[in-house]
C-alpha cells in the first residue's frame, strides 16, 4: 500500500513552492525542544519535514540533534528513518484518506520511542488546485485518538488552542 499518490504528490510539491507553506513547526518547536531535553531524545525524525524549519527552530531554541527529515515532495531527503522522536506536525490531515493506514504503518515502523503528533481537525485556509481543501481529512480529536491508538499506546492528547481545532497527541510504541 502507497503512502502517496503520484497526482497527489505532485500536488503537494507544487504547494510546497509557496513559502508560507508549512510554517506549522515553527509554532511547536517550543513544545517539541521541552519533549527532546525530557526524554533525552538523540535522533528525531521529522515525517513531513517540508523546508526543515522544526530543525531551524530548534536550533534557534539551542536544541543539536541527529535531525532526520522526510518528506515526499523533497526525495533528496531519502526515505523515512526510525528515531528516537518521531514528529509528524500538520501531516496527518492532509494525507490520501485511503493512504492512512500505510503512513501510520510507516510511522509504527520508524518511532523508537515517542511521536509527537500535531493534527488540524478543521479546514485548511488552502486549497488544492482541484479545489478540494488541502485537508482532506477534517475529523475530531476523538477520532483521530481512536485511529492512533490502532498503532500506537497513546500516552496523551489535548487541544493547542482555544476553538480546539489543532490538537496533540503524544504516542509511544
Amino acid at each position: 500500500m502507497s503512502t502517496i499518490s503520484p497526482a497527489y504528490l505532485a500536488e503537494q510539491q507544487l504547494l510546497h513552492k509557496n513559502p508560507g507553506y508549512g510554517v506549522a513547526s515553527v509554532h511547536v518547536a517550543p513544545f517539541v525542544a521541552r519533549v527532546i531535553q525530557r526524554m533525552d531524545a538523540r535522533s528525531l525524525s521529522d515525517y513531513g519535514a517540508g523546508k526543515c524549519r522544526l530543525q531551524l527552530a530548534l536550533r534557534e531554541l539551542g536544541i543539536e540533534i541527529d535531525y532526520r527529515p522526510y518528506d515526499p515532495a523533497y526525495p533528496e531527503y531519502g526515505a523515512p528513518q526510525p528515531a528516537d522522536l518521531v514528529t509528524c506536525i500538520d501531516v496527518l490531515e492532509h494525507v490520501e484518506p485511503e493512504c492512512l493506514d500505510a503512513v501510520l504503518t510507516e510511522l509504527t515502523r520508524i518511532t523508537v520511542r515517542l511521536g509527537f503528533f500535531t493534527v488540524h481537525t478543521g479546514p485548511a485556509m488552502k486549497f488544492l488546485s482541484d479545489g478540494r481543501n488541502a485537508h482532506l481529512i477534517q475529523c475530531p480529536l476523538n477520532w483521530w485518538v481512536d485511529r492512533l491508538s490502532q498503532y500506537f499506546t497513546v500516552e496523551y492528547f489535548t487541544n493547542l488552542t482555544g476553538d480546539g481545532q489543532e490538537c496533540l497527541v503524544l504516542v509511544s510504541r
